[in-house]
């Protein structure tokens, strides 16, 4: 580890201390073997004119739920400084009333909550203040002599504080431990099991010294670890039977009381690590830090034997922790969800669980800097983390546990995984955003290569795809279960429109066309899926059939036949399904204008034919009503959807009521 310290850069702040602030920030931030997913936090002491233009000493320290990485000056919190250090004179105060009186302390109250460090911040007589999660120093502090290890490395400059409890407590800790001391005897503090603290009135110098610490750590471990027995490294994976992935996926959900997303890792360094034959051991032994319970649960799911038996034992050994601890507190607990947050799985790798990709995202990389801790750890001397008691505490801290009911109804889709065929303009792109928006991960398919960067939602992957390739369409399937971990949701959408022409006229070629793509493609799609289906939560299939097939039109027999043969399908697919759970239901749609075969001088013609306005063509219906694809995807996502749980093979127009279906 090297600084990043740019002169040139920092030149432009050098007159803005908060400025100079969010600069260091950044860079501590940008590290992640320093800082993971809104972790560790920084601050600056500024002098600042108060409303009425009286000069106050004020803390600007991170806020609440912002990232160092990516922080601005608006996510540090400004707190006047002598209430905080006033709180640190207090013999007790409960976490919750010192966040209100830390908000009832901000210069400005629209300002984010101030971290819940910030008393600590206050006390550290320096301008600037830095605090990390260093990977190289925690890890190195999480072996049975840590504390001993850290006193040879750093010498005695270095105020060590034996793990406390984020908050209020280790304030109070570290204000009673440096009251006789003089701070600039000081380089830094270190919180065991916790991490750094570097301080200074220059921000390069806080920052470059916080820098070099954690290079001590880094070249400690490797001079330590370097001859250390490696562990067979595994550089390819058996292709997993995506059953199983899917049927772990289904039994964590259920588990977790709701739809997630499940991500299998199959790289060297997941293989290898999954592979130790100590691993069921040494990887339920704790976290590389208390902080990453809130994300990643106290200890990962080791699969070994059946998956369902698996996830049954995490989760009565979740209750039995909860059960341990619980009657300890005077304040009642209400019980998190028992599912793991990740899993190892020999001979495959290791997953992470996430009811949405941006939940999966800080699972992934806390599993990945754990697994690289344990390991250094291991042949440093062994993993050995705070007890689970330590780690309860956090997990069940009244700040977190006040946040529990809070927030709001879930999307009906949350955590359920689609696919959608025709994807690329029309009915299928309006599904695919539909879906998506009501909390779905979606595979959007289409034959035209736009797929790709069609869509900038990240939870709608965009997949070249022509549904009348068996072996391409089958890989699709595959390809969604694998990046997703599961199949809940098929949407039969993909299909043409041939030009017209009587039975007499019509030639083979548009006929064979219209069956392969409008029948065959969603026979197989169904085929594909259904595997995964059977293991999906509450899943179901919704196909695009057509008004055609109630009352067809002359010159469309080819259209009109291949959908009313894929509306027998779906009637035969309900009747077959029903018994695995595998909901089939069956849309009409007519006279959806805002698709690509509709341009302006087709609909003039066409309105221009009946001697009426294309509004009036357009709305020419029961109900004198447009109807778009927008539409017809909002009745996708119902059909679905919890809405319509308790119905299949079910036939519904959405037309706006035509005179000949009715």
């Amino acid at each position: 580890m090297h600084s990043l310290w740019n002169e040139q850069e920092a030149a432009v702040w050098r007159d803005d201390p908060l400025a100079l602030r969010v600069y260091t920030s950044r860079l501590l931030g940008g590290d992640p073997s320093l800082v993971l997913h809104g972790g560790g936090n920084t601050s600056v002491k500024m002098s600042v004119p108060s409303f009425f233009g009286e000069m106050e000493e004020v803390l600007y320290v991170k806020g609440s739920g912002w990232d160092l990485g990516t922080i601005t000056a608006a996510g540090f919190a400004p707190v006047r400084l002598r209430p905080l250090l006033r709180m640190a004179e207090l013999e007790r105060l409960s976490d919750s009333d010192m966040v209100q009186q830390q908000r009832a302390a901000l210069l400005d109250p629209t300002a984010p909550t101030p971290s819940v460090e910030a008393i600590l911040h206050a006390l550290i007589p320096f301008t600037f203040v830095d605090h990390t999660h260093a990977d190289a120093v925690v890890t190195i502090m999480n072996t049975p002599d840590g504390e001993a290890r850290m006193r040879e490395i750093y010498g005695p400059k270095m105020l060590i504080v034996p793990y406390v409890m984020p908050g209020f407590i280790l304030a109070r800790t570290v204000y009673e431990r440096t009251r006789a001391i003089n701070w600039a005897d000081l380089d830094a503090i270190l919180l065991m099991h916790h991490g750094v603290f570097t301080f200074a009135d220059g921000a390069k110098t806080s920052y470059e010294r916080h820098i070099a610490i954690v290079a001590q750590a880094e070249a400690y471990l490797a001079e330590q670890t370097s001859s250390a027995a490696a562990v067979a490294a595994v550089h390819s994976a058996p292709t997993p039977a995506l059953t199983e992935l899917a049927r772990l996926r289904r039994a964590v959900s259920q588990a977790r009381g709701g739809a997630c997303l499940a991500h299998l890792d199959d790289s060297t360094e997941s293989l290898t690590f999954a592979n130790r034959p100590d691993v069921a051991a040494i990887a339920t032994r704790g976290l590389l830090t208390p902080d990453h319970v809130l994300r990643a649960k106290r200890i990962p799911l080791v699969i070994d034997g059946e998956i369902e038996d698996a996830v049954a034992r995490y989760t009565a050994d979740y209750q039995h922790y909860f059960d341990r601890h619980a009657p300890s507190y005077t304040r009642p607990l209400q019980m998190v969800d028992p599912a793991p947050r990740w899993a190892i799985w020999p001979g495959q790798g290791t997953l992470a669980f996430g009811r949405t990709l941006k939940d999966l995202l800080p699972i992934q990389d806390i599993k990945r800097h754990t697994m690289r801790a344990i390991t250094h750890a291991e042949a440093l001397g062994g993993w050995q983390v705070l007890d689970e008691a330590a780690i309860f505490e956090v997990e069940y801290w009244e700040l977190e546990q006040a946040k529990l009911g809070k927030g709001g109804a879930e999307p009906p889709l949350l955590g359920k995984v689609a696919i959608v065929s025709g994807a690329a303009s029309g009915i299928g792109k309006a599904c695919a955003e539909a879906l998506a928006a009501q909390g779905a991960a979606v595979t959007a398919l289409d034959i035209n290569p736009a797929i790709r960067e069609l869509f900038k939602e990240p939870k709608i992957r965009g997949q070249v795809c022509d549904v009348t390739d068996r072996a391409a369409l089958k890989g699709a399937v595959e390809a969604t279960v694998r990046h997703f971990g599961g199949l809940d949701i098929v949407v039969c959408n993909a299909g043409i429109f041939p030009s017209s022409q009587t039975i007499e006229e019509m030639g083979a070629e548009a006929w064979a066309r219209s069956l392969d793509l409008n029948l065959t493609s969603h026979q197989q799609l169904m085929q594909h899926s259904i595997p995964y289906l059977k293991l999906g939560l509450d899943p179901a299939i919704v196909i695009i059939a057509s008004k055609n097939v109630p009352a067809p039109g002359p010159g469309a027999g080819a259209y009109s036949v291949a959908k009313a043969g894929l509306t027998q399908l779906g009637r035969v697919a309900a009747l077959e399904l029903g018994k695995a759970g595998i909901r089939v239901n069956m849309l009409h749609p007519n006279a959806v204008f805002d698709t690509g075969i509709w341009t302006p001088e087709v609909l003039a013609k066409r309105a221009a034919s009946y001697g009426i306005s294309v509004d009036d063509y357009k709305k020419n219906n029961l109900l004198h009503t447009e109807i778009t694809s927008k539409d017809v995807a909002a009745l996708v996502c119902a059909l679905a959807g919890p809405l319509f749980a308790k119905t299949t093979g079910a036939q519904i127009p959405i037309d706006g009521g035509n005179d000949r279906v009715i």
